[in-house]
């Protein structure tokens, strides 16, 4: 029979064997992220999402694996790969855009979605930006200010500018807010707002005339899909028809826009990491608010500036982030 201290010995290097093979089991687990964006191939994953995940004891190869996917803007592709992330088990969705947010939450309930989305509480993805709902939390890239923000710029780069076109596609409900957001940025400050529609790429010529013919003077950009993939024309004809433009994007100032003020993607890869991280740690979506984007970068086009005859203010230029001679 056995003896009181060889059953302690024995349970107790059995305990201590179940503890050395969980530790192990810790160790070696390997966190799957899944990327899911709406935009092309290498969509950011940006450079300080990785930092910081690294910073925090996440490393890829280690204790970390990516799965990116993405629609290359084909947005009917979204369900079908954010299904193929839920059957890879990843452990979080980071949902790159609206369109990509919804589909990552039709395709699964239970796995922990963090989202960048332009109005998370008007498409549906959280009833509250305070208290998530569900499994999804992240950003938020709307709010009055930033909308107001932009307007001022233009304005004080722009004095003489009364009225601003705001080209919406209505076959993409998730920028409704932004559309609403900006052309009620445009009458606080007491200018005239002039409604475009664009539903496709044939229909920016036709757009852009009836701006012009309404006397518009300046052009916002929102950075609807359509209008990101069609960056170059829609730059293309507002310097034709001598509209100084603004955009969300600095991807439109690129392409030839004289303006963008947007987040700073740097900043929002920081801020998506941090709630994946916190995630991944045992945080629960519902228990972490919905964010809105901390820094913002102006970028200015001195090229598109002096096409259109213009001088932008020092103190303008003074802030820029980037300007683009």
């Amino acid at each position: 029979m056995m003896d009181r201290r060889a059953f302690i010995a024995a349970v107790t290097g059995g305990l201590l064997a179940a503890a050395l093979a969980a530790k192990a089991q810790q160790v070696s687990k390997v966190y799957r992220v899944g990327i899911l964006s709406v935009g092309p191939r290498p969509s950011p994953t940006p450079s300080e999402f990785l930092r910081r995940l690294h910073q925090s004891g996440w490393v890829e190869g280690k204790n970390l694996a990516l799965e990116s996917r993405y629609a290359e803007f084909k947005l009917e592709r979204l369900p079908d790969l954010a299904r193929e992330l839920v059957r890879l088990n990843v452990d979080v969705i980071v949902a790159l855009g609206t369109q990509a947010a919804i589909a990552a939450k039709n395709a699964t309930p239970t796995v922990p979605i963090v989202f960048a989305s332009g109005d998370p509480v008007g498409v549906g993805l959280t009833t509250n930006l305070a208290r998530p709902s569900g499994n999804m939390t992240g950003l938020s890239m709307v709010g009055a200010e930033l909308y107001l923000k932009r307007l001022e710029i233009l304005k004080e780069a722009v004095p003489r500018v009364k009225r601003v076109a705001v080209p919406y596609n209505p076959s993409n409900p998730s920028f409704r807010s932004a559309t609403q957001g900006t052309l009620d940025a445009v009458r606080s400050l007491g200018l005239e707002t002039v409604e475009i529609e664009v539903r496709a790429p044939d229909d920016f010529e036709a757009a852009f005339g009836r701006a012009q013919h309404a006397g518009a003077d300046a052009v916002v950009f929102i950075a609807d899909l359509l209008f990101i993939a069609e960056r170059v024309r829609m730059a293309e004809l507002a310097l034709r028809h001598r509209l100084s433009s603004i955009a969300e994007g600095r991807d439109f100032v690129e392409a030839g826009a004289l303006m963008s003020y947007a987040p700073n993607v740097s900043s929002l890869g920081w801020q998506l990491a941090t709630f994946v991280d916190k995630i991944l740690k045992g945080a629960k979506p519902a228990d972490l608010p919905v964010e809105q984007p901390t820094k913002f970068d102006l970028v200015i086009n001195l090229k598109t500036a002096k096409a259109l005859g213009l001088t932008i203010p020092p103190s303008l230029l003074a802030r820029a982030d980037q300007v683009i001679e």
